[in-house]
């Protein structure tokens, strides 16, 4: 939140028109009207006086609504996890699929092709993985709970990191398993 937007919410929440709010600062209407339309600031004077006035602490004044803003990181932190997550998701059976006729079908180009779609492929993945790491989530019940907005408490979290390594191996297996029939069909398929 903007600092200019910090003094007019604090000021309206006071209920104190810009007259009644420079009359307790000590400085005329149209400073107050400039500070809210962001054209200067409050000196240090000023911002002591304000964060009495209004009741809160400096630090809440100047740097605005923590609350807000770390709804704010953590909502864009979630979108871009499902973004890269559903860019990630279409790539990799993008791959799965176009294997076998890349190799088949363009030699040399088609190898090319598909290394381009494993590097862009395997960015994203290291995308999600980082953003995993940074939110501390592995198990699919900790992504889950992120994605909804949501923590797990402290049981169900030590509950879900014991889970990690055998998710891993299991996922490692299924995904294995997964490639080699597709593309155990699709040479049916073409033979």
């Amino acid at each position: 939140m903007d600092f200019s937007k910090q003094i007019k919410k604090y000021r309206l929440e006071a209920k104190l028109s810009q007259d009644e709010l420079a009359e307790k600062v000590f400085v005329t209407r149209q400073t107050i009207s400039n500070w809210e339309n962001d054209k200067n600031y409050p000196d240090i004077h000023s911002l002591l006086l304000l964060s009495s006035v209004f009741d809160i602490s400096l630090d809440t004044l100047v740097k605005g609504d923590l609350d807000e803003m770390k709804e704010q990181i953590k909502m864009e932190d979630i979108k871009k996890l499902n973004r890269d997550s559903i860019v990630y998701s279409v790539l990799l059976l993008v791959m799965i699929v176009s294997a076998v006729p890349l190799f088949l079908y363009l030699d040399f180009i088609g190898v090319a092709i598909y290394a381009v779609m494993f590097g862009i492929t395997m960015y994203y993945a290291w995308s999600i993985e980082k953003q995993k790491k940074v939110h501390d989530i592995q198990t699919y019940k900790e992504i889950t709970a992120f994605m909804e907005g949501n923590h797990l408490d402290e049981i169900q979290k030590y509950r879900e990191s014991g889970k990690r390594p055998y998710q891993k191996v299991a996922l490692a297996i299924c995904a294995g398993l997964i490639t080699l029939a597709v593309c155990a069909a699709m040479m049916y398929l073409l033979s």
